[in-house]
Parts: structure tokens; C-alpha cells; sequence
């Protein structure tokens, strides 16, 4: 199963996944939002706030590895950004050099 997984994700665009990473953070900033209100103003026994308190820690947890993924990401679609920059100018020139320079003599 983890495996089909894998090979969905290869075909899927780096945008895209970062797309995706961003929407998942953002729902688990809102449940961080929503617990942190909920232990403001609700009056809770100590084993409630113990486990708000837990649910508050994994919610983190979440946010710090999305974090750490959107990074990875980030950087992986910068490198394929100045690639692609590269190649972009590389073929430039080589236009330039072969084509448009014959046309001077």
C-alpha cells in the first residue's frame, strides 16, 4: 500500500504537492487554532486538559514535519527552477551563436 502511494506521488508535480502539503497545514494550524481557543475558555478537568494538551503536541508535531516536507520541496522546485533557466539560456545561445550569427556573414 505504501508503495502505491509512492508511484501516485512520482507522477504528481512538485507544485502540486506543495499545493497540497500547504492545504494540510493549514487545516491542522486551524485544529491547533480551535484547541488552543477551546483550553482558553472552556473550563476543563485536569484529564480533559491533559489530553487537549497531548492533542495539541501531535498537532505540532504534524505542522513541524509539513514544514520540514514543504522545505524539501521548496528547494527541490527552486533547483528545477534555475535548471530550467539554464537549459532555457543554454539553448539561447546556441541559437544565437549558430543561426543568427550566419545570417552577419
Amino acid at each position: 500500500m505504501a508503495k502505491m502511494k509512492d508511484k501516485k506521488r512520482e507522477n504528481v508535480s512538485i507544485a502540486s504537492e506543495i499545493d497540497r502539503l500547504e492545504e494540510r497545514r493549514e487545516r491542522c494550524q486551524d485544529n491547533l487554532e480551535r484547541a488552543e481557543f477551546k483550553s482558553r475558555k472552556a473550563r476543563l478537568s485536569e484529564q480533559e486538559r491533559q489530553e487537549l494538551e497531548k492533542e495539541m503536541a501531535i498537532i505540532n508535531e504534524r505542522v513541524q514535519k509539513l514544514d520540514k516536507e514543504l522545505a524539501m520541496l521548496r528547494g527541490e522546485n527552486r533547483r528545477n527552477m534555475v535548471l530550467s533557466v539554464a537549459l532555457l539560456t543554454i539553448s539561447a545561445l546556441f541559437y544565437y551563436v549558430f543561426f543568427y550569427n550566419e545570417d552577419d556573414t
